[in-house]
């Protein structure tokens, strides 16, 4: 009778084992996402994002950063999320921002490097406030203290 009630036990925890498999299977197949896609803005903003991280090592480290990051330069020609078209407030944020980050790289400037750093994601920040303001604590690490 042990065996029975054991055998029975294993034929049943094995039939729901596997039912429940194929229900999760179906729900599987069934289910496709959404996915996210990144814009060419969003990709170049988080290369720049590396980048100024990059530079602001360098600073820290006592070193004048050598050479402006041309890629930058693609701020004024990427696409926007969903096709979004370039507004005035944007462009003229980009053309400060880049005028901001070319000044960290000239060496002959009177003001310090850290504060031109510090100026180009001020920039960042003060743009973001007026859209897209989910990265601002992310770009605020970038900060020299």
């Amino acid at each position: 009778m042990k065996y029975f009630t054991v055998l029975c036990s294993l034929f049943l925890f094995s039939c729901t084992s596997s039912e429940k498999n194929e229900v999760s299977n179906e729900v599987d197949e069934k289910f496709v996402p959404d996915m996210y896609v990144a814009s060419e803005m969003t990709l170049l903003m988080r290369s720049m994002y590396d980048v100024n991280e990059d530079i602001k090592k360098e600073i820290q480290a006592g070193n004048t950063p050598s050479e402006f990051p041309k890629e930058f330069l693609k701020i004024f020609t990427a696409k926007l999320t969903d096709d979004k078209p370039y507004n005035d407030t944007f462009k003229a944020f980009s053309k400060v921002y880049v005028d901001n980050v070319r000044a960290i790289f000239e060496n002959d400037n009177e003001i310090p490097l850290k504060n031109r750093y510090n100026n180009a994601i001020n920039t960042c920040i003060s743009c973001h406030t007026t859209e897209c303001v989910g990265p601002i604590p992310r770009i605020e690490k970038l900060l020299i203290n």
